[in-house]
């Protein structure tokens, strides 16, 4: 009788409860280990663009997702006084993406991720070591409080800070700050309407968006020192944010201290050698954390847990098949808050100029900044055997998911 395989899950965030979902389907046997008291993640919400969501039809909840997006109308980039310097749609996005742009409350997507698993997969307030990667000659051992795991793969989604990495790769620096800090919040604001916008100032940005509801998700980075922490942290927003434009200044108003989350940004600036060691696979923020400035940290590990699973938990072909792709999107996401955080004044003009220029030349430039990221493919069913309209058979890469017309 063939032996199921074991598969260990440490972190039962977004990426690893992906990852779970898609192993159990692959027929995997799953445990997920979380440190945390309950699954209940921060209350923030979470961006999924088209590759994140066709990477959720391979464990069936990409439907379910799509259901709670709330069209947005015109949307894009404006000045902290008001001027649109580029305007997009949702109707454009997904014309040109082949899928809608999907706001939601991470709890929500937590809850929905957690429903396709087993009862007892999950085990809250458990606190993970990685005590030996294992090789093809002995399963991985994970450790707990409550004893010893073994597995044929320990899935490392332990986050930012990963002590799964610093174990794999212990010559590795990690992470680095990236330069500025972020605020998060997530409120109701009932009757509110606004075009969903990101706002692009001197060292500073805000993004405002309607959720479904009645709830408004914002956010808001400024280059700041490491480490710095305000008494009242929606206080530190209105001095920043509060003579910014329209609805800037009411989600503030309706807002409170306890609303509002802070967290310095921190990235991964030097590349891991691999993605694996052992019988380890490292995703999503343990293995290519990146700044959140294209709304893809969470989409990138969603990326990776279908895709690990697509190659039957195999660590080295997953890092073949991950690495270049999620290490290219980290590095664009680096020069994209270069970008939108620049501190110059004579470059911020320059920036806002060329911006407003090139959208009126070239309308939907917004929109191009996600071309090769948003427009991915799983490398699995239901897209590896995808059929045009024309009959003509759709096939993917083994390394990147991406589909080429065969003959």
């Amino acid at each position: 009788m063939k032996r199921t395989r074991r598969a260990v899950v440490i972190g039962g965030g977004i990426g690893g409860l992906t990852a779970a979902a898609a192993l159990h389907r692959a027929g995997l046997s799953v445990t997920v280990l979380e440190r945390a008291g309950s699954l209940r993640p921060p209350g923030a919400a979470i961006s999924l663009s088209p590759n994140a969501l066709r990477a959720l039809d391979v464990i069936g909840l990409g439907d379910e997702i799509r259901d709670l997006a709330a069209w947005q109308g015109d949307g894009g980039l404006r000045t902290p006084g008001g001027r649109w310097l580029s305007r997009s749609s949702a109707r454009a996005a997904e014309a040109r993406f082949g899928g809608p742009l999907v706001l939601l409350h991470r709890a929500t997507l937590v809850a929905s991720l957690s429903e396709r698993l087993p009862a007892g997969t999950v085990r809250t307030g458990a606190d993970a070591i990685l005590a030996d990667p294992g090789a093809d000659d002995r399963p991985a051992r994970v450790r707990t409080a409550d004893g010893e795991w073994e597995a044929d793969l320990v899935v490392a989604a332990d986050g930012i800070h990963s002590a799964a990495r610093s174990v794999l790769f212990p010559d590795h620096p990690g992470t680095v700050y990236s330069g500025f800090t972020t605020w998060r919040l997530v409120i109701p604001l009932p009757g509110a309407r606004f075009a969903s916008h990101e706002t692009w100032g001197r060292g500073r940005l805000w993004g405002t968006h309607p959720l479904k509801g009645g709830l408004v998700y914002a956010y808001a980075a400024a280059v700041t020192p490491a480490g710095g922490h305000a008494e009242d942290e929606r206080a530190e927003l209105l001095h920043r944010y509060g003579d910014w434009h329209d609805p800037v200044p009411a989600v503030l108003a309706a807002a409170g201290p306890e609303d509002v989350l802070r967290h310095d940004v921190h990235h991964i600036a030097r590349p891991l050698p691999a993605y694996h060691r052992g019988r380890v696979a490292l995703l999503g923020d343990a293995a290519h954390a990146m700044p959140p400035n294209l709304g893809q940290g969470g989409n990138q590990a969603i990326e990776d847990a279908v895709v690990l699973a697509h190659h039957s938990g195999d660590p080295a072909a997953y890092t073949a098949a991950r690495q270049p792709r999620a290490d290219a999107v980290a590095r664009r996401a680096v020069r994209a808050a270069r970008l939108n955080l620049m501190t110059s004044r004579a470059g911020t003009a320059a920036r806002d100029a060329a911006l407003l220029a090139l959208s009126k030349a070239a309308p939907g430039l917004f929109l191009r900044g996600f071309d090769g990221i948003a427009d991915w493919r799983p490398p699995g069913p239901p897209y590896a055997s995808e059929r045009t309209r024309t009959g003509k058979r759709l096939r993917s890469t083994p390394r990147e998911g991406r589909l080429h017309r065969t003959r």
